[in-house]
């Protein structure tokens, strides 16, 4: 048992840089006690008290904001950061290093009396205000970004954003926590966004037929150098980008 508690509290220093010691950890830290009241549920809940193990559950969740059916398997070091608002279903089953932050949902999405919620793999992130829903199961190593909706299955390694939730890969996941991003969403998520990555593309090809429009119209001129080609439209594709300096100068003069 002690050895559990210790690994526990390992696990919070090592994924919040906020605690200071162990003390804290153990007086202040709702995630850590919502897991604590739940392995002692499960016990309950496995030698058949069923009644006692919701009630203790409840308890939990009166106190740390965290519900966790007394059903539920949860792996070893366990984290669930702030906590409030987090509800954990009674046929779900977490794996072994997870970390849930506030508001995750991995919720069931049938009332039949069945394998209802998900399954959550070895080292798998799930981000603020997550919705993780029915039995589906998600990978090793991924990560469930803030406020996705998931409603299907998640490969090993893959990164899950928007609603419904879309999968990006991401093979660099390979640590423990080496790579650990707050909140499920890695800082290069940005760059491989498809909407992003499609107005990109465009602006891009924008800009080559620009060029392939004046290469024709000058060697028209060359040839007959009294025809005067139909005039392009004016514009710089530089400026259609939010990255580039001449789009921040022109916003700073449409602005004044």
């Amino acid at each position: 048992m002690f050895e559990r508690l210790k690994e526990d509290i390992d696990c919070v220093f090592e994924r919040d840089p906020a605690a200071r010691s162990t003390f804290e950890v153990l007086t202040a830290y709702p995630g850590l006690h919502a897991l604590l009241f739940h392995r002692f549920s499960h016990r309950l809940w496995g030698a058949g008290w069923f009644w006692l193990a919701r009630f203790v559950s409840h308890l939990a969740r009166w106190l740390t904001g965290i519900e966790i059916h007394p059903g539920a398997r949860i792996g070893r070091r366990f984290f669930i950061d702030h906590g409030m608002g987090v509800v954990i279903g009674e046929t779900a089953v977490i794996g072994d290093d997870c970390t849930l932050y506030h508001g995750v949902t991995l919720g069931g999405t049938t009332w039949k009396k069945v394998k209802r919620h998900p399954t959550l793999g070895n080292n798998v992130v799930v981000g603020a205000g997550a919705k993780v829903l029915g039995p589906v199961e998600v990978g090793d190593y991924a990560r469930i970004g803030s406020n996705a909706v998931v409603v299907k299955d998640v490969p090993d390694h893959a990164t899950v954003v928007g609603i419904p939730g879309r999968i990006l890969e991401d093979k660099t996941q390979t640590e423990k926590h080496e790579d650990f991003d707050a909140y499920g969403q890695p800082l290069e998520s940005k760059d491989k966004d498809p909407v992003a990555t499609t107005m990109e593309e465009i602006l891009e090809h924008l800009k080559e037929l620009d060029a392939r429009y004046r290469e024709v119209t000058d060697r028209l001129a060359k040839i007959d150098p009294g025809t005067e080609p139909p005039a392009a439209p004016e514009f710089d594709i530089e400026k259609l980008n939010p990255q580039s300096p001449g789009a921040e100068t022109a916003s700073k003069r449409r602005s004044a």
